[in-house]
């Protein structure tokens, strides 16, 4: 008997905690604000919008769909109910956008206005005043995407039909063709050019002012080139030398192998006397140092007490805390 009445009392007491929790709930989910009715009409696809989808203006939440349905005034449109706060600026301008939240595919009430100046609308819950809803970026998109899948195909089609293999051969042609017009011209320049420069070279020769004996000039031209395949074949021969000279030099056991040798010896010399003399020559300079000091302190002394030298340096005065130390200006 005790135990059914515990068992009461839990559910009692469970039943009335949540019951203050869904009141809890629902008083921290109220709306507290004033909000305003307005209606939008469209034949637009609604894809993604559901009831208590946010409202924003200008990306800032000013309320939520409350209703969807169709519209009873005019077939064939969609009647979305918006509650947006009073303190929202719903004008004449105003005009809404379907919005998409991220790649949900979950959309929201965008509502945004041209700018200029209108008035307010007022707020009717008769006959809620209506907001027109514009198309966005995914329904413009929608529409003209047939339309620019036929411009492409068309295009696609004339490409083919000028690509098509009888065009092909046609263009090949007229590319080589082109081609050796061209070549044909460059030919035709370089004569033109040649021709002109060597009429000048005749005219200026017999016809100038200082006429020139051309056979004595091509006789000079012989002798110089014959000249100038005497010096070629010179140069050549001292090439020849010099890449013997190189190659003496760089054969085993040549001049640069014992340079390399010396100076392999000269190294090893030099660590030789890293390691070994000059350790020793620091320790010989540390012992004079040591000497020298000794000698100044020494020298500072027979000055300082010159009958030290014949009588010795005496007793020495006590310190500080020895049995006899006096302080000095103690006497005075």
């Amino acid at each position: 008997m005790e135990n059914k009445s515990h068992a009461l009392a839990a559910g009692i007491f469970v039943a009335a905690l949540s019951v203050l929790l869904l009141a809890l709930a629902a008083w921290l989910t109220r709306d507290t604000g004033q909000r305003n009715i307005y209606e939008i009409s469209t034949r637009e696809t609604v894809t993604g919008l559901q009831p208590q989808a946010p409202v924003r203006y200008r990306g800032v939440d000013v309320g939520k769909v409350s209703t969807m349905g169709f519209d009873s005034k005019t077939p064939g449109n969609v009647l979305i109910q918006l509650e947006v706060d009073a303190a929202a600026p719903i004008t004449s301008e105003t005009f809404a956008t379907l919005g998409f939240q991220g790649v949900t595919g979950l959309a929201f009430v965008q509502l945004d206005d041209s700018g200029k100046q209108a008035t307010k609308l007022v707020p009717n819950e008769a006959t809620p005043p209506r907001i027109p809803l514009r198309p966005g970026l995914l329904a413009k998109l929608q529409d003209k995407g047939e339309k620019i899948l036929d411009q492409v195909e068309q295009a696609t089609l004339k490409i083919n039909q000028v690509l098509a293999d009888p065009n092909q051969k046609r263009l090949a042609a007229a590319l080589e063709n082109m081609g050796q017009a061209a070549t044909s011209l460059g030919q035709a320049a370089t004569s033109v050019s040649q021709f002109s420069s060597n009429t000048t070279a005749i005219l200026n020769a017999q016809l100038g002012p200082d006429r020139v004996n051309i056979p004595a000039v091509v006789k000079n031209l012989d002798v110089a080139l014959t000249s100038l395949r005497g010096t070629s074949d010179a140069a050549k021969l001292a090439v020849t030398e010099i890449g013997k000279t190189a190659q003496r030099l760089n054969a085993k056991d040549g001049p640069v192998d014992r340079l390399a040798e010396g100076a392999e010896g000269l190294a090893h010399a030099a660590d030789s006397f890293n390691a070994a003399t000059l350790p020793r020559v620091n320790r010989v300079t540390e012992e004079t140092s040591r000497a020298v000091r000794q000698l100044s302190r020494t020298v500072i002394g027979i000055n300082d007490n010159p009958q030290s030298l014949i009588f010795g340096a005496g007793p020495t005065q006590p310190g500080p805390g020895e049995t006899g130390f006096t302080p000095p200006g103690a006497n005075r």
